[in-house]
């Protein structure tokens, strides 16, 4: 009797679950039907426009074509005759296949993409023979003009690593790999859009599911306004030509960048179409003149004479000097007993504070830093005090712009020395190299056009950013950075730095009817090589703003190799604040020592890691 009951409440449960189930199933015809016959198709808005400050169309959109694959709607077909269709090798394509059969049986994955309108057009033709494979128009970027790339940067098809770190990417989709085309990747790529479509028994796509009511219209994406002026940067480039370095132009009452180049670079287009993997795995090998490396904002230089000018600033913070001090130079100073800093001034040159900045005396600002470091109580005090003062202007830290890459510099303080020789067992003159940017200082080229231009607006900043507008709307609302040295002190420097062009370092930078400031820098360059000391061509270096008084450009240049300031960075830093202040260059003689110089040359010489970075 119990077996016969408990037998009938089995049945009468089983019969219950079933039919809640199956009502389920009916009730919620959606989630069966997307379960079971709809196919989901994802539809990629076009990626957004980008423009330079002035409206000049620098990245568009042009049509291509990406075979894609269905792995559950496939059936036996000859990849050879595929391979062969599309042009890729037989191995390479059952890779792909098995790829996306891997990554899921019913959503679709890219096997081929890039295809171009007129292979498109051939491939239509024959794709009806292969079950479960379909062409699918999208887009891919357009270049327009090949200046600018380290910016712009270039876009690539999702890794597995961006699969698993955003679901919202899906295989074969593009993504921003690099400069403002990955910083900007969640406003140019707008959102996507869904489409559904209906399945037979079969498998078979049949129409719209639902007449399309249930579709979802993709998100168009932001369109961007750069800061840079790309006429300019055209022209910086070209200046730059067959030689290595970075160049960083900045309105400084905004802090838009303007220019940014790095030399050697690569081109954008560069990774449109279907050699792009190779031409990035050559980029990526080129590990002589390093393209992919972006030296404006990587690349960690010693600043050389130019960080005079800070220490000339600091020293009239601290109440050690004021514009009439003078110093004695004997064609160097004895800062030990057996220790001579050099200095190209003759023996017993008088200096005051601006004589220093134009002539760049050694002996000035060495002796303007001990007693900046030695007016505390010990020298640790001393020089974290001087780097306090350093670090406000932007240096030794990331400035946070709006590019995903870039190095923080390096501003030595106090527990640096203590860990060599132990704490407070140094003194002034053990970091006395400090004084003229060529000690433990690193700096990279935008921070010099920073620095800069914390000079030119007498003792603040703005944050450096590449975006000027989204959908024409204002980007960034802009913040001071105050620096810690007060505003009376910077005309006496800035003078100094106008008599740098118009009778010192830089004689070669002066331009009819403007009045530039600038500091010439000559870094010198060490290497060891197997364990010894071996000096290379110094660097030249320049950092300058124009007009003087009511500033409209700050530039910083550095040139690899190129021996001093004035021979290279200066000229060149002085025709870009030419050609941006006035539409035009009158010193063609200078322009085309400059466009048509070369330091190749200087670059093959029999270093032994003679195009080695530093601190990359």
């Amino acid at each position: 009797m119990i077996r016969k009951n408990l037998l009938i409440w089995i049945t009468v449960i089983s019969s219950v679950i079933f039919v809640i189930q199956l009502a389920s199933i009916q009730l919620s015809g959606d989630s069966f039907d997307r379960d079971f016959a709809i196919q989901e198709i994802s539809v990629y808005p076009e990626r957004g426009l980008i423009f330079d400050r002035n409206g000049e169309l620098l990245v568009a959109n042009q049509p291509m074509y990406e075979l894609i694959v269905i792995p559950e709607n496939t059936v036996e077909f000859d990849t050879v005759q595929l391979s062969n269709l599309i042009g890729i090798e037989q191995n390479e394509l059952s890779k792909r296949i098995s790829s996306a059969r891997k990554y899921s049986t019913k959503l679709p994955s890219v096997i081929h993409s890039q295809i171009s309108k007129e292979k498109n057009a051939y491939l239509q033709e024959k794709i009806w023979l292969f079950d479960g494979f379909y062409l699918r128009k999208n887009s891919v970027r357009d270049y327009i003009r090949p200046f600018a790339s380290n910016v712009i940067g270039y876009t690539g098809e999702v890794d597995q690593n961006d699969i698993i770190s955003n679901p919202y990417y899906e295989k074969g989709e593009m993504i921003g790999k690099q400069g403002i085309e990955s910083y900007y990747e969640d406003r140019l790529r707008g959102v996507k859009g869904k489409r559904y479509f209906q399945k037979d028994r079969f498998n078979r796509i049949i129409g719209p599911y639902n007449d399309s009511k249930k579709d979802i219209p993709p998100k168009k994406a932001d369109n961007i306004t750069l800061t840079i002026d790309i006429r300019l940067q055209e022209y910086a480039e070209s200046l730059l030509k067959n030689k290595k370095g970075g160049i960083v132009a900045i309105e400084p009452s905004s802090g838009e960048v303007l220019t940014l180049v790095s030399a050697p670079t690569y081109q954008s287009k560069q990774f449109i179409g279907q050699n792009r993997s190779v031409n990035f795995q050559s980029l990526l090998n080129d590990t002589i003149n390093k393209p992919l490396f972006d030296r404006a904002l990587q690349a960690q230089y010693s600043p050389g004479s130019p960080m005079k000018i800070l220490n000339a600033l600091i020293g009239l913070q601290e109440g050690v000097i004021d514009e009439s001090t003078t110093f004695t130079c004997n064609a160097g100073h004895y800062y030990s007993r057996n220790a001579f800093m050099a200095c190209h001034n003759k023996f017993g040159t008088i200096s005051d504070l601006r004589k220093g900045i134009y002539n760049s005396c050694n002996t000035y600002f060495a002796k303007t830093y001990k007693m900046i470091i030695d007016k505390y109580d010990s020298p640790s005090l001393g020089l974290d005090n001087w780097s306090k003062h350093i670090k406000s202007f932007g240096l030794g830290d990331y400035l946070g712009y709006d590019l995903s890459i870039g190095k923080k510099g390096f501003i030595p303080e106090s527990n640096y020395y203590n860990r060599f020789y132990g704490n407070n067992r140094w003194s002034a003159s053990t970091t006395i190299s400090n004084s003229i940017g060529q000690g433990e200082i690193l700096t990279t080229p935008i921070q010099m056009a920073n620095f800069a231009s914390a000079i030119a607006n007498r003792g603040f900043f703005y944050k450096p950013h590449f975006v000027k507008k989204i959908n024409n709307q204002a980007n960034i609302s802009l913040e001071k950075n105050l620096t810690s040295i007060d505003k009376e002190n910077f005309e006496v420097v800035i003078n100094g730095m106008v008599d740098v062009v118009e009778r010192g370092t830089a004689r070669i930078a002066k331009i009819k009817n403007i009045n530039v400031a600038g500091k010439t820098g000559t870094v010198e360059n060490f290497i060891l090589i197997e364990g010894e000391k071996k000096q290379l061509t110094d660097h030249s270096t320049f950092i300058a703003f124009a007009p003087a008084k009511d500033p409209k450009i700050v530039v910083s240049v550095f040139v690899e190799n190129g021996y001093w300031g004035s021979r290279w960075a200066a000229p060149i830093a002085s025709l870009i604040i030419e050609k941006y202040l006035t539409g035009n260059v009158e010193r063609k003689w200078l322009e085309s020592r400059m466009i048509n110089g070369s330091l190749l040359a200087e670059y093959e010489k029999p270093y032994k890691f003679q195009n080695f970075i530093i601190n990359e």
